[in-house]
């Protein structure tokens, strides 16, 4: 139960069930920009075919869906009211931050299994003018057996929608990259004006990336790019360069969404190893996520990798 200095936390949502073919697994690599020497996520023939690691963040949007659905009417928070705290309006919603831990590789379809997501609220917090945030933990679980494959820790910023009396939340835990110290790898993205349009196609709906109206309401001038996208191609860069391109080399991985992207913007990631080595022989990866020549977009940056060399070709 939620305490007053806590409200909100330890509600959960509705279990929802979710399910994924090979066709949803391809699109979804190639709309994050994985490449023709990574055959094994982009090929459904390759005999290391695999699903790209992060794709569960797309599943609460999904769900079960093979059609476009009504972005607005599956997340007005009024279907789902989270208690002791105000309704928000979902119109008016970004992403603050995630980290997923990867605890089992998804198969390449769900088919013949039951998955399901499992979310409940960590806490609500009150930002004040600037808005609220809402943290929740999901679990991505085999029904059947109960094993969880995935669980992702997220941040949502309500916009505006503050000043409610709530409690102000946390200070969030940062992770610079080091100081003085050159990167070891670099990383580039280049959107394309459709880039969001081609990402929504997932199952994330939300129209304030498909239409300028959304946008300009909120202040952003325009349409702009989904914070996933950056965040999983951020993930996609890393693993490509430090992590030779094998799932089984990323254990977390995580950001804040810090800025805004717009469609056709250049992004550079900048990657780190620090040497520090955590039990199993993870390593400790920071990162940095910039619009070319300007504004971060993806700081608080870190991965827990093994590293490997980086893949050159992917060959039958």
């Amino acid at each position: 139960m939620a305490s007053t200095s806590n409200p909100g936390a330890g509600f959960e949502y509705p279990r929802h069930e979710v399910s994924w073919l090979k066709r949803d697994v391809l699109l979804f690599a190639n709309s994050i920009g994985a490449t023709a020497d990574e055959l094994h996520f982009l090929y459904e023939l390759h005999p290391d075919f695999q699903v790209f690691p992060t794709y569960p963040v797309i599943l609460p949007f999904k769900r079960t869906d093979q059609e476009v659905i009504d972005f607005y009417a599956r997340n007005s928070s009024s279907s789902n009211p989270i208690p002791n705290v105000p309704k928000f309006d979902s119109r008016r919603v970004v992403d603050g931050q995630r980290l997923v831990t990867f605890l089992k590789p998804l198969p390449t379809t769900s088919a013949g299994r039951t998955f399901e997501i499992r979310t409940k609220v960590v806490g609500v917090y009150d930002k004040g003018k600037a808005g609220s945030v809402v943290d929740t933990e999901m679990e991505l679980v085999e029904k059947n057996s109960g094993e969880v494959y995935t669980r992702v820790f997220g941040s949502a910023f309500f916009v505006g929608q503050g000043n409610w009396g709530g409690p102000k939340g946390p200070a969030t835990q940062s992770f610079p990259p080091p100081q003085g110290k050159k990167p070891d790898a670099v990383h580039t993205l280049q959107t394309t004006k459709e880039s969001a349009h081609l990402y929504r196609l997932n199952g994330d709906y939300n129209p304030l990336h498909a239409t300028p109206e959304p946008g300009q309401k909120m202040g952003f001038g325009g349409a702009i790019m989904h914070g996933l996208f950056s965040w999983n191609s951020a993930a996609h860069g890393i693993l490509a360069e430090i992590g030779g391109s094998d799932p089984a080399n990323m254990k977390e991985f995580q950001a804040r969404f810090a800025a805004p992207v717009k469609p056709g913007d250049k992004l550079v990631t900048e990657i780190w190893r620090t040497g520090e080595i955590k039990e199993g022989g993870w390593e400790e990866i920071r990162f940095v996520t910039r619009v070319e020549g300007g504004k971060v977009v993806l700081s608080n940056g870190r991965a827990l990798m093994k590293p490997a060399p980086k893949k050159v070709a992917s060959k039958l």
